[in-house]
C-alpha cells in the first residue's frame, strides 16, 4: 500500500498543460478508406449483435430485482440474486464490448478487494467506452446522473447494480450522494466496491483534470486505476470540442479492434492530514496517477458547461466568452459604435435600480440590435445554462475585453453595481457574483479571496482593489484575464482593437 504525506505543491509541468478539452480526429486517405469499408460491412453487424446482447442484459437486470420491495432494494443484494445474475450480467456486458471491438482487455497490477480499498478511482475519463473497466473491476457500483435512470436498458442496468444517482437540478442531491457514498464505503465490505471517475468529465487524456472531492471526502483507502488506449487511431475520446459521442461510436465500430490496458496501481492509504483535507488527498492521488500515465497533473476543471482553470478559489476560463461574443457581433455587422450603444443600454438598466437584471434571448437581441435571434441565444448560452442571462455578466466580461478599459475604473464600477445595498462593502455572495461577471464564468465560492481581502470582516472597494492588483496570486486576474485583447477582424483577418467603449459609462458612474 502507498501512503503519502501532506505535499500540496503542484507539479511544475502542469504550468504548460495542453488543452484537455479538444480532440480532433485526423485520418489519412488510407484510414478513411479503411473506415468506409469496415463501416459498411462490420459496423452494421456489430450494432445488431451488441444491441441483442444489451436487450438480453436488460431482461436479466429486470429479473435480478423483480419482486423486491423498496426497502430490500436499499440494501445490498444477497443470495442467488447476487451470485447467479452477477455472472450472467458480467458475461453479457463483456459480450457487448467484444462486439464493439474490445476483443482483449489487458490487465496490469492487482485489483484490491472491497475491504482493502472501498473505492476505485479511474482516469483519464475519455468516453462512455471507459465502462469496459467494469469487467476487470468485477462490476462495482457507480455514481451516475439521475437522468440516465430513464434511458432504455441503461436505466435498468444502473438500478440492478444499485448505483447511486445524482441530480444536477436538485441542489441537495450532491450532499445526499456524498452522504450515501460515505455510508457505503465505510461499511467494512457490507456494500460492494464503488467506482468513480474523479475528473467528472471526459477529456483527450493529454493531462489529468483537477480531481473532484467526492471520492476523497470519506477518507478511506482508494485504488487508483489508469486506462491506456494504445491504438494507431485514437477514436475513443469524446471532448468539449471535437469528436462527439456519435462520432466516437461510429469511428470505434469501424476499426478492426480497439486495444485497452487497465492498470491497477497500489492501494493509496491517506495520511491523517489527508483524511482531514479532501483537497490535499485528491491532489496527491491525481499527481500519482499522472506520473503513472506520463502526463501532467493540471488545475483544469469543467464547471457546468464551462472548461476553466483553478486559480486559488477562482475559476478562470480557458476560452473567453467575451471574445466569442464580440466576434459573433462583428460577424453580424456590428461595429464599435453599435457595441458601445448596447453596453450603455445594459449598464443603464443595471444602474436603474431594477431588481432583475436577467433578460431573455429576445430582450438581449433587442438590446444588441440583432435581427438574428439565434445569435442572441448563442450568446446567452455562453454565460448561462438557463433561458435567461444576467446583463451584468455580459457587460463586465465584454467591457474587460474591448478597447483600452482602465482596470481600476472597471473594478470600481463593478463594486457599485454589486453592492446592492449601497453599504460600501460586499458580502461573500456579492463578491462571488462580481467575480463571476468579471471572469465570464460562474464561481462556486470566493471564500479564500474574501478572507484575503476583507479587513476585520468587511470587504471594501479599496481592499478588493489592493488584493486584485498586488497579491501574488490574485493579480493574475487583473494582469491576464481583465486586459483588453485584439479581436480578429472578419473583413480582412487582421487583429483590431475596438475603441474605448466605456468612457461615457464609467464617467457617469463616478459622478453618481
Amino acid at each position: 500500500m502507498e501512503s503519502h504525506g501532506s505535499s500540496s505543491s503542484r507539479d511544475g509541468a502542469e504550468q504548460e498543460c495542453p488543452n484537455p478539452f479538444i480532440h480532433e480526429l485526423k485520418l489519412t486517405k488510407v484510414q478513411w478508406i479503411k473506415c468506409i469499408i469496415l463501416g459498411c460491412t462490420l459496423l452494421p453487424l456489430r450494432v445488431i449483435l451488441a444491441s441483442a446482447f444489451m436487450l438480453i442484459a436488460w431482461f436479466a437486470a429486470w429479473l435480478r430485482i423483480v419482486g423486491l420491495s423498496e426497502e430490500e432494494r436499499s440494501k445490498p443484494l444477497k443470495g442467488w440474486r447476487l451470485w447467479f445474475f452477477h455472472s450472467i450480467l458480467w458475461l453479457l456486458g463483456r459480450a457487448v464490448f467484444f462486439c464493439v471491438g474490445f476483443h482483449w482487455v489487458k490487465v496490469k497490477g492487482r485489483k484490491a478487494d472491497v475491504k482493502e480499498a472501498p473505492i476505485m478511482v479511474v482516469a483519464p475519463h475519455s468516453s462512455y467506452l471507459d465502462m469496459v473497466i467494469m469487467f476487470p473491476g468485477q462490476v462495482p457500483s457507480v455514481v451516475s446522473r439521475s437522468e440516465n435512470k430513464n434511458l432504455p436498458v441503461i436505466g435498468a442496468l444502473l438500478e440492478c447494480s444499485q448505483s447511486i444517482m445524482v441530480s444536477r437540478k436538485d441542489p441537495n442531491s450532491r450532499k445526499r450522494v456524498v452522504s450515501e457514498v460515505s455510508q457505503r464505503v465505510t461499511s467494512n465490505g457490507y456494500w460492494p466496491q464503488m467506482l468513480m471517475f474523479p475528473e467528472g468529465t471526459t477529456t483527450n487524456g493529454r493531462c489529468l483534470l483537477k480531481f473532484k472531492h467526492g471520492a476523497f471526502v470519506p477518507g478511506v483507502p482508494v485504488q487508483p486505476v489508469v486506462l491506456h488506449y494504445p491504438n494507431e487511431l485514437d477514436t475513443v475520446r469524446w471532448t468539449y470540442k471535437g469528436s462527439n459521442w456519435i462520432q466516437v461510436l461510429l469511428y470505434t465500430l469501424s476499426q478492426l479492434y480497439t486495444n485497452i490496458t487497465v492498470e491497477f496501481l497500489p492501494v493509496y492509504t491517506p495520511s491523517e492530514v489527508e483524511k482531514k483535507d479532501p483537497n490535499l488527498f485528491a491532489n496527491n492521488v491525481q499527481k500519482l496517477m499522472a506520473r503513472a500515465l506520463g502526463v501532467p497533473a493540471s488545475d483544469y476543471v469543467m464547471v457546468g458547461r464551462w472548461p476553466v482553470r483553478k486559480l486559488a478559489d477562482l475559476y478562470v476560463p480557458l476560452e473567453s466568452p467575451a471574445r466569442e461574443t464580440v466576434t459573433l457581433l462583428y460577424k453580424k455587422g456590428l461595429g464599435a459604435d453599435e457595441i458601445e450603444a448596447a453596453l450603455d443600454l445594459m449598464i443603464e438598466r443595471c444602474l436603474s435600480g431594477a431588481k432583475n437584471t436577467k433578460v431573455s434571448a429576445e430582450e438581449l437581441a433587442s438590446i444588441l440590435g440583432l435581427t438574428d435571434r439565434n445569435t442572441a441565444v448563442h450568446i446567452c448560452g455562453l454565460y448561462s445554462k438557463d433561458k435567461m442571462v444576467d446583463l451584468r455578466c455580459i457587460y463586465f466580461n465584454v467591457a474587460a475585453l474591448t478597447g483600452h478599459v482602465d482596470v481600476n475604473s472597471l473594478l470600481h464600477f463593478a463594486f457599485i453595481v454589486f453592492d446592492t445595498e449601497s453599504k460600501g462593502s460586499l458580502s461573500k455572495k456579492e463578491l462571488t457574483a462580481l467575480m463571476g461577471a468579471l471572469l465570464g464564468v460562474p464561481q462556486d465560492s470566493t471564500e479564500e479571496l474574501y478572507r484575503t481581502a476583507a479587513d476585520e470582516g468587511e470587504l471594501t472597494e479599496e481592499n478588493l482593489l489592493h488584493v486584485l492588483t498586488t497579491n501574488t496570486t490574485y493579480q493574475k486576474v487583473t494582469k491576464e484575464y481583465l486586459q483588453p485583447e485584439p479581436i480578429i477582424s472578419v473583413a480582412n483577418g487582421t487583429p483590431v482593437n475596438t475603441r474605448h467603449l466605456l468612457n461615457g459609462s464609467i464617467e457617469r458612474s463616478k459622478s453618481k
